[in-house]
């Protein structure tokens, strides 16, 4: 049986409307088990509003509408922090924080010790990074044990691994603040990342915006280009095979899902994946291109290039936090007033999308329903 991703042209009118059905479509309700805690896992890749960087409000509603149609009560959003990104200025800023608190749906965060605690995990099926990565165990969020979990990324580029969706959205979830450990085996970390999550969620889903899709050095420093795309599916590799061929990359050039495909952790081949809703889009490829920042060319030299071997002096020593603070201040200090800013004008100024943001940070509710 094929692999079934739904796919639908939308508009800031309809989006709240699409997203529920692109989910009945895709199967939400085989997909995830009744009665359980579902995790809405969104992304934040930038506690500041960037388009494509970051999920949309529109998309964490619409989820939150269509999980509540099917039958699924229990929510809770759950959020991480990065090197780069804090939690609470990113949900406040690009707001998740109006859209939780009208439909009542608490926040926990697996950042701090005194929300959710971390155990360790011993995983049954064989991991290719993982292990080594972390030879004193593997620890993850005992509250994610037996919950259904709804990803929410973004169709974008990706430095370090061409294109980031639904699998890369485990790696914070997932993971501990040394997550940065694993950047040389980048691509396997997500395929042990999606068998553990596979053993110890009750159900997998994931609700995809592409209304906004992020070209070039993503997931942040970012070109956005106006797509008009919602994505959802319960095969987290099929629903990233199909953006990655949107934006132009052969699904199985690509390494993690190769990866996941060959170990049977879900489809990548196009060929092998149903397309519902509005078939034809999938046949487009928007000729998107990843490119690199100054961060990343020196990411690059530490993680995949002649620097490799000192990776442990780097970055299992105090001198991490200095590539942390020099992250932190380039993509913050640097980036963001010199690009970012103008072009999240831009993007409010002319994009419809940009405006259906800008009601979602007013006190009142935006009338977007269908």
């Amino acid at each position: 049986m094929k692999s079934r991703v739904a796919v639908v042209r939308t508009t800031p009118e309809r989006v709240l409307e699409d997203t529920g059905r692109i989910m009945e479509l895709a199967g939400v309700r085989e997909a995830l088990t009744p009665g359980r805690t579902t995790i809405l896992k969104d992304n934040i890749s930038w506690h500041f509003p960037f388009p494509a960087a970051n999920t949309t409000p529109w998309q964490l509603e619409g989820t939150i509408l269509g999980l509540r149609a099917a039958g699924h009560t229990d929510l809770v959003c759950v959020q991480n922090n990065t090197v780069v990104t804090d939690p609470r200025k990113g949900e406040r800023l690009n707001g998740y924080v109006e859209v939780l608190g009208r439909y009542g749906i608490p926040t926990r965060y697996n950042c701090f010790a005194w929300d959710l605690k971390w155990v360790e995990y011993v995983p049954k099926g064989p991991m290719l990074a993982l292990s080594r990565v972390f030879p004193d165990g593997i620890r993850i969020p005992e509250f994610f044990v037996g919950t259904n979990v709804v990803h929410l990324p973004t169709v974008k580029c990706h430095i370090y691994t061409t294109t980031t969706g639904a699998m890369k959205n485990a790696f914070g979830g997932l993971l501990a603040t040394r997550r940065h450990y694993t950047h040389t085996w980048i691509h396997e970390t997500l395929v042990d990342l999606l068998t553990i999550q596979k053993e110890i969620h009750t159900g997998l889903f994931a609700v995809m915006d592409g209304t906004t899709a992020g070209n070039g050095p993503g997931p942040r420093t970012m070109i956005p280009v106006q797509k008009d795309v919602m994505l959802a599916a319960s095969d987290q590799v099929a629903i990233d095979a199909v953006a990655a061929r949107l934006m132009g990359f052969d699904p199985l050039s690509i390494r993690y899902l190769a990866l996941a495909h060959e170990r049977g952790l879900g489809t990548a081949d196009p060929r092998d994946i149903e397309i519902v809703g509005q078939p034809e889009i999938a046949n487009e490829s928007w000729g998107f291109s990843v490119g690199d920042n100054f961060a990343s060319r020196f990411g690059d030299i530490l993680w995949f290039g002649p620097l490799k071997g000192l990776q442990k002096l780097f970055f299992h020593t105090p001198l991490v936090y200095v590539f942390v603070a020099g992250s932190y201040l380039y993509h913050d200090f640097v980036w963001y007033p010199v690009f970012g800013r103008r072009r999240v004008r831009e993007f409010v100024a002319r994009s419809p999308w940009g405006a259906l943001f800008e009601r979602y940070l007013r006190p009142s509710p935006p009338t977007t329903r269908g």
